[in-house]
């Protein structure tokens, strides 16, 4: 699949130490029939069984050498892709059968878009359906103020026109680099295309990036808990509405937009259901 000249698709995958649910990933990308694509690994040097197991799948393209975090990984495979759309799809998350295929074909329709996003079902740990998110036509100053409602692991981005120009993930984002991306990429003026199709499995569970510290109550887990908010922060007020010199009087629009976007979303979400591919 790799080896044609001309890929659909390139899947990138940042690893370390996910050996629990690699399998499920891994064996969600094999079954893609359809297209053409390459899935490059770029794993830190895991040390958990995860290596053993990336190596029995043929179509994987592994390298493994430290890296610098998550986003240094992710950037470092998007620099290395060569399909004409690009995916970040993370250890524990899988693509729905046949949902490349799909894309693609809407891709072909869609001749001036940047990015396609759809929908995906959230699973627990065992790979269990919790539910789906769904998701609607792009509305960029909700992007910001509502939060980051576009999920990567049902994310293509066109190669030519985003990462091409340079335009990858800023590393010193460790918890919400998904969410400065897109509004960043908003910013330079990309396309947004919603595909209302469930294209991918999000796994929830305790160790995911932006779970494992909520619940904490030790100095280290509730500093990285403020840096994680600080990050989503500081995309408001680059990418979304500042009125005030004094930050106290902008969280409270920043709360006020909140809730009216919690609101604005039910509508959008009656109008705007997903079809399953299943």
């Amino acid at each position: 699949m790799h080896t044609e000249k001309k890929l659909d698709f390139s899947i990138v995958t940042a690893s370390y130490n996910y050996a629990d649910y690699i399998s499920d990933m891994l064996d969600s990308v094999a079954d893609q029939e359809g297209v053409t694509f390459e899935h490059i690994i770029q794993d830190a040097g895991s040390t958990d069984g995860a290596l053993d197991i990336i190596r029995k799948y043929d179509h994987v393209d592994l390298i493994v050498e430290p890296d610098n975090g998550m986003s240094d990984a992710i950037n470092r495979g998007f620099k290395a892709a060569r399909g004409e759309w690009v995916i970040w799809l993370n250890t524990d998350d899988r693509l729905k059968l046949g949902a490349l295929a799909v894309v693609k074909e809407f891709a072909a329709s869609q001749p001036n878009a940047d990015v396609i996003y759809g929908a995906w079902d959230f699973i627990d740990r065992g790979g269990n359906y919790q539910r789906t998110m769904q998701v609607f036509p792009f509305k960029k100053l909700m992007l910001a103020h509502y939060g980051c409602y576009i999920g990567s692991t049902a994310t293509f981005l066109r190669r030519s026109s985003i990462i091409d120009e340079g335009l990858v993930l800023n590393e010193r984002f460790k918890y919400v680099m998904d969410g400065e991306y897109y509004n960043r990429l908003a910013a330079r003026g990309k396309k947004f295309v919603h595909i209302p199709i469930v294209i991918a499995d999000f796994r929830m569970h305790r160790e995911n990036i932006s779970q494992k510290n909520l619940m904490r109550k030790d100095i280290d887990g509730v500093l990285d808990k403020m840096l994680q908010y600080a990050e989503g922060q500081s995309i408001r007020r680059c990418y979304g509405v500042t009125i005030f010199k004094n930050d106290y009087l902008n969280n409270v629009v920043d709360c006020f937009l909140y809730y009216a976007f919690r609101l604005f979303k039910l509508p959008l979400k009656l109008m705007n259901k997903p079809k399953s591919l299943a």
